[in-house]
């Protein structure tokens, strides 16, 4: 198996791949199905592909009204399952701009 190429970008470690890895997909799915109205959402392996930490920007009018902790702590409730196999996640989260 050959590792996909890599580069340091802002010290972190990306893939120069453009296909997403099987928990980008898994994660992604799950909360597109949580969060239907989303308008926006991106995840990222930021551990270099192997599914030890993710970075999470999702935008949704089903955070309106609420705090940034508020709407992390649905973010982690829809992922719950998935978070006991990481080793760290990073939660950005937006209301749309109308």
């Amino acid at each position: 198996l050959i590792a996909p190429p890599q580069v340091i970008v802002s010290g972190q470690l990306q893939r120069c791949l453009s296909t997403q890895t099987d928990g980008e997909v898994r994660i992604a799915k799950i909360l597109k199905e949580k969060f239907p109205s989303a308008s926006s959402l991106k995840v990222v392996d930021i551990s270099g592909g192997c599914g030890a930490m993710y970075e999470i920007h999702i935008e949704s009018s089903e955070f309106k009204g609420k705090r940034t902790v508020q709407q992390h702590q649905l973010v982690n409730q829809a992922l719950k399952d998935e978070i006991q196999g990481m080793h760290g996640l990073r939660i950005f989260t937006e209301v749309p701009k109308q």
